[in-house]
């Protein structure tokens, strides 16, 4: 039971999140990190087991360093995407799933991204996405704010309300809110490095 949000930006993406961990209806951590800084270009925000997502966040942030050493150049965001996607459908098909729902934000040559990816290893695009048992709540700010041209700071600020939202009705959601702002620049402040 959490909250994240994920909004894509004129100038960037970003990632919010509540910071309670439950188990069950008991309220097992008042303050986890769910958003998880892969590089200055992506992060990835976590719903679900917090050991399932913990685990195919530290492959793929593994698997990316990987593939830029022997590229020579970091995976695109849709790239890293589908990295998580193929786990994700791989433990599915071995009946042995990872019960978790990532939310990847981030920057490369083609701009802000936003995208989801669920137990089943599918990956959707959006503008804007939540996920996590006060997702309702949350999606219901997000729909009534969003528009397209946002700029960073406005999207932190819709992110925030909707998280906030959330915390208000969703008892598995609470105990404050955490962020990562991807901006853009610094995704071709390492391009022109």
């Amino acid at each position: 039971m959490t909250t994240i949000v994920a909004i894509k930006a004129n100038d960037g993406a970003v990632l919010i999140s509540d910071k309670r961990a439950s188990k069950g209806f008991f309220i097992g951590a008042k303050e986890v990190q769910k958003i998880y800084k892969l590089d200055d270009t992506l992060g990835v925000a976590m719903a679900g087991l917090m050991s399932d997502a913990e685990y195919v966040i530290n492959v793929v942030k593994a698997e990316r360093n990987l593939a830029r050493q022997r590229r020579g150049f970091r995976l695109s965001v849709r790239e890293s995407a589908k990295l998580i996607a193929n786990m994700n459908y791989s433990a599915m098909k071995s009946f042995n799933p990872f019960y978790t729902e990532l939310l990847v934000a981030g920057n490369d040559a083609e701009g802000p991204h936003v995208m989801s990816s669920d137990m089943s290893g599918s990956i959707t695009t959006e503008d804007f996405t939540a996920s996590g048992s006060g997702s309702p709540m949350a999606y219901g700010v997000l729909e009534s704010g969003f528009k397209k041209g946002l700029t960073l700071e406005e999207a932190k600020d819709l992110g925030e309300r909707a998280v906030r939202a959330a915390m208000e009705r969703d008892p598995g959601s609470g105990g404050g809110v955490d962020f990562l702002m991807l901006p853009l620049n610094s995704f071709k402040a390492k391009v022109n490095a």
